[in-house]
Parts: structure tokens; sequence; C-alpha cells
């Protein structure tokens, strides 16, 4: 069931690798690539479908035996906290080779690396044993780094080798980290449930792992992961990466590629080192709040469209470290939120800057205005970039309103000044944004654009389903929220903060009189009729 998410693509590429040189090779690979992509994204429908949300454990689980030796399986299964990501990714792979050039250049290559890159993502999202996951994690690097490198701007060379060269580091830290958590524990496979349980006490077999062991591992997930996502200061190779990639591959690269960072946090952070997570917890918390306010200040200072967005992508990834460093439920689920959320917005964004640029041939945010001229600019156009540009800074009736709000609701409680500084960098999220829209969509067009090709339906239709997407998750949150709560309350082996005593229904003032002096005792307690 879920390994058609992994090697359905892969039959794809082989299809578009068999194709005859006598064929339109742009026509019939650009085929090949939507249909695949689109029954990957039907089948992820389809699971999502019979997946039980109140289910804890892991479902759909497949386990075939690969290398012994070295205790690694093929294992794959799916819960709550990967179904949303693994939705995620299937639409945007799909909105991404629709967006993409029919005229590109060697296009059995281009859709061949799209469809690579969507299967190695749903592999490491799937993977139940740590190397499973990995291999994956590794995988999907090749792919980007060609389509940066070779469809990539002018500098694409040096932002292709640069992503490179920090996500492999990423890579060797995080198997370092791996290799020492299974050994230092006593665990006899990779399998991430049975390692998973020797850590956090729930095996028979003690762990091996102290909490100043913890500690160490817990740099090189933090340190791993946190280039991947990117935090501050690790975060040099995102801005240069998205300039220079082409639209769909920035689409895919906010839109679903940092995620594999923020869901291994949940996953690896949270999962396997719970002590070191909650000791570390308050300086994860102010890490979250730097990154936001850096994020938001590099923003307001670009020239370039495409910057600020990217440098935007930034302040808002900060805000899931801050969700999971609280490390309760509701910021646990949160957390998922800002995920889908920071997806479709950011992808939509990105998308809509490629038209711009597709239609001007500039970014300049100096150089362009008045392009919401309804005659001879991109007025849709320009009404959707408003649209997503409210989304992102947390408008109600969208779902960045929603997945902002359960985040610093959450939060709030356990961190609340870091919680503040964050809510201010959303505060300025209006500042740099609005900025862009009075620079590049109102006042006078210049002469230089009075000719602007017109915009085709194919260039609309995409940023139309991810605004329509993000108005109805806007409204119906529990749409994300089902699929979550159950398995992330499990993902947290214990409350690693005072417990929140309810009580209902006081029955006389005495029982009114003792409930005070505990809610003078402990700020913690939530007192409800």
């Amino acid at each position: 069931m879920l390994s058609v998410l992994v090697w359905f693509p892969l039959f794809g590429v082989l299809l578009l690798a068999l194709l005859p040189k006598s064929i339109d090779a742009n026509k019939y690979a650009r085929s090949v690539a939507l249909v695949v992509a689109g029954l990957v994204f039907v089948w992820t429908v389809y699971i999502a479908i019979l997946f039980n949300p109140k289910q804890v454990t892991m479902q759909f689980g497949e386990f075939i035996p690969w290398i012994k030796a070295i205790g690694l399986n093929y294992h794959l299964a799916v819960d709550g906290l990967s179904l949303p990501l693994l939705g995620l990714n299937s639409l945007l792979t799909f909105i991404a080779i629709w967006s993409t050039d029919p005229e590109v250049e060697r296009p059995r290559f281009y859709y061949a690396l799209m469809l690579l890159l969507n299967s190695s993502v749903a592999g490491a999202f799937l993977a139940q044993d740590v190397l499973l996951f990995f291999l994956f994690y590794e995988l999907e690097i090749i792919p980007l780094y060609f389509l940066i490198a070779i469809w990539g701007g002018a500098r694409r060379s040096y932002a292709a080798t640069k992503f490179l060269l920090y996500t492999a580091f990423s890579g060797i830290v995080l198997l370092a980290t791996f290799l020492g958590i299974v050994w230092l524990s006593g665990a006899s496979s990779f399998a991430y449930e049975p390692l998973r349980a020797i850590i956090v006490g729930a095996s028979d077999t003690p762990s091996g792992l102290t909490l100043k062991l913890q500690l160490i591992l817990m740099v090189g997930i933090l340190l791993g992961f946190g280039i991947k996502i990117p935090f501050f200061p690790l975060h040099t190779w995102l801005p240069d990466a998205h300039v220079e990639a082409s639209t769909p591959v920035s689409v895919l690269l906010a839109g679903v590629l940092l995620k594999l960072g923020t869901y291994g946090l949940l996953r690896y952070g949270v999962g396997l080192l719970p002590d070191a997570w909650v000791y570390l917890g308050p300086w994860l918390a102010i890490w979250a709040a730097v990154s936001a306010l850096y994020g938001t200040s590099c923003a307001i200072s670009q020239q370039d469209m495409k910057k600020v967005v990217a440098y935007a992508s930034i302040a808002h990834m900060a805000f899931i470290l801050l969700a999971a460093a609280a490390s309760t439920e509701l910021s646990m689920i949160a957390a998922v939120c800002q995920m889908v959320s920071h997806g479709l917005i950011s992808a939509l964004l990105f998308l809509l800057v490629g038209v711009v640029y597709k239609k001007t041939g500039s970014r300049d945010m100096f150089f362009l205005r008045g392009l919401l001229n309804p005659e001879r600019g991109l007025p849709l156009i320009g009404s959707m970039m408003i649209l997503g540009v409210m989304a992102s800074a947390g408008i109600p009736g969208m779902v960045g309103f929603i997945s902002e709000f359960l985040t610093f609701r959450g939060s709030y409680p356990i961190f609340p000044v870091q919680t503040l500084v964050c809510m201010i960098a959303t505060g300025l999220t209006a500042v740099y944004f609005l900025l862009m829209i009075n620079r590049v969509f109102f006042g006078r067009l210049p002469d230089e654009l009075d000719r602007i090709p017109t915009v085709t339906w194919s260039d609309r239709l995409p940023a139309a389903i991810l605004v329509a997407l993000i108005f109805l998750l806007g409204i119906q949150p529990n749409f994300i929220v089902r699929w979550s709560e159950t398995q992330i309350a499990a993902l947290i082996p214990y409350n690693p903060r005072p417990p929140q005593i309810m009580i209902t229904n006081i029955p006389d003032q005495s029982m009114a009189n003792a409930s005070s002096s505990i809610v003078a005792s402990s700020p913690q307690i939530e007192i409800t009729e």
C-alpha cells in the first residue's frame, strides 16, 4: 500500500527513460510526469480515506528484512505526523510539474528528477527504520542538486554547490548521531519503535542513554536538521538556492523539502531523545525567537521579491521550533498545522513571484510597480498575491491564522517571553509584505512594461488551487488536526511540564474554596464550570 508512493514515481522515471527519441520529448515527457504525479496524489488521498485517526499505533505497515548483518530493514508505515506531509508532497509535486515551462530543456531528465525527488521524500516520511530514513534523506539531495545546477539562474552553479555542501554536512552529522543513538542505547537494530521503547523506558531492556549522552546526541540532531530547515545561523544556503532555482523547484524546496527537517526534529528529536529535548526546551525557544526576528529583519531589507519570500520562510519555520520546544499536546499539533500551512502559503507565493518574473522579466521591487493595472497589468495574479500575503501575515479565515494561533496558544504558558517575541515577528510580516505589495502592484505601470504577455489559465490554475486550500483549511482546520492529535499525543512519552488539573461540575461552596486554594498555589491549573 505505502510502497506505491515510493516505487510508482520510480516506475515513471523508467517510462521516461524508455520513451522513443523520435517523439516530441517535451510533450510526452510532461504528460507521463503529470499522469504519474496525479496518480500518486490520488493514491495518497485513498490512503487518507482508509486511515483511522483514532488509532495510536502506526498504520499500513510493510516490513521486509533487508541487510540483517547491520540490522537494516525495509519498514514503512504512516501515522498522523507523516500523513499530512505525504499529502503535501504529492500535491505540490503535481503542481510543480504542471507549472514547469512546457519548453523546458532536457525534459526527460528534468521530469525524471522531479519524480525521483517525490519518491525519496515520500520514503523519508514513511521510513520506520532510522537508517532507512537516512538513506531516503540523502537520496533527495541528488535530484535537487541537479535541478538547481542545470535549470537554475545565472549563479546556479554556486547556489547548487553551496546547497550540496551544507546538506552533505547535515547528512554526515545525522548519520553519526543515529549510529550513536543505536549503539549507546544497546538496541539490536535500527527499527524506530523498538529503539524508542528502549530509550523512553517502555522496554524491558535498559537504555544506556543518560541525560548527558542524550544532550551530546541532541547537538547532532539540532545541527543536522537545523541546516535542513534552516534556522539562523545555518540558513545562508537557502536564499541563494531559492533565487537561482526555477519556480517549480522553489515550490518544492519551500513547500516540502524544508519539512524534512522539522519532521526529523519531531520524530527523532522529541521521539528519541525526550529528556534532552525537555532540558534544552528554553534554549530552543530562544533559538526560535532569534531566528524568527532575524528572518523578518532580513526580509524587510530585500529588493528581490524572491528573497523576501525566502527570508519570510526562514522566519515562519522558526515558529515550528517554538511549538516543538514547548512540547505540549496543543503546541505539537500546532507544529504539524504550521508545517502544512507554511507549505501551502510559501508554495503559493513562490508560484506567483514566478509568474511575475515570467511575464515581466524582473523581480526587482524598485523597478516593478502598477501590476494591479486592470488593463495592462496582472490584476488576478496581484489579487492572489495579496491573499497569499494576508495568509502569511495570519489574517483570520485563512490557514496561516489558525496554525499560528495554535502555536502561540500552546507555547505561551510554557515560554511566554519567547512566544511574545515570535508574535512580534508575525506582526512584522505585514511590514515587509506590505512594502512588496505597495511597490510592485500599486502605482503607475512603467513604460517599459506596457506590453505584459497575457497570463494563461494554466498559470492561474495551480495558484487558484492553493488559494482554495488556504481558505478551506482556514475555515475548517479540523481537516488537519483530526489526522494528527491522537498520534501526536502518543509521540510525547510523558508530560514534561506540571500537570494541568481540570475541576469540573463544582457541587458546593466548600469545593469551590478548595479549588481556589489550588489555583493560588499553581498557575498551571484551569477550572471550568
